[in-house]
């Protein structure tokens, strides 16, 4: 590939609009927009959550799994930005669920709520998970007015739910331990 963007500022978007991938324009604030840009910042908080020392008892493969996903997420964008694009398959989110599971197994089961916390990689993850969670909302949005593949929304979904297991692995494994909801604090 070569170079791709020889400039980065363009002034096409002043009006309040911006380029999709297939060379049509749409409003800066379509759902479409709205819906790959969140993609695109739930990327930006696995690579932040990446960017974080994770605990030293932490599985050595969760960093390269976050990575693929990470790669994975710029496929969906690239798919919510390009209309009638597929770039995600029912295999990724089956790799999810297979990720899912293997981690899950480690853990007790809940019992109560659990608050974003757990330490800063933790943390960090529970961040990443609501955005991904925004993301799915948007994209769900976004298929109530156009076609969006299952696919992607599927991903989503499952992608939360790993950051989620992988929060509860990554608080447990930091020593601070998963922060429990006191449901009875108040009586």
């Amino acid at each position: 590939m070569g170079n791709r963007l020889s400039k980065i500022y363009t002034k096409t978007g002043d009006d309040g609009s911006t380029g999709l991938g297939d060379g049509s324009r749409t409003g800066k604030d379509s759902l479409r927009v709205a819906a790959y840009g969140t993609v695109d910042e739930a990327n930006s908080c696995i690579g932040l959550l990446l960017a974080a020392e994770l605990p030293d008892d932490v599985p050595d493969d969760i960093r390269d799994l976050l990575t693929s996903i990470q790669h994975q997420l710029f496929d969906l964008g690239g798919e919510l930005c390009i209309p009638g694009h597929s770039a995600i398959d029912d295999g990724d989110v089956e790799r999810l669920e297979q990720r899912l599971d293997h981690y899950n197994e480690t853990l007790p089961p809940l019992k109560d709520f659990i608050l974003p916390g757990g330490g800063e990689a933790a943390a960090r993850c529970h961040v990443a998970r609501t955005v991904v969670r925004r993301a799915e909302r948007e994209t769900v949005a976004l298929a109530r007015v156009e076609v969006v593949r299952p696919q992607a929304i599927r991903y989503l979904n499952r992608l939360s739910d790993l950051l989620f297991v992988l929060a509860r692995v990554l608080a447990r494994a930091s020593g601070h331990g998963e922060v429990l909801w006191q449901h009875d604090r108040r009586r």
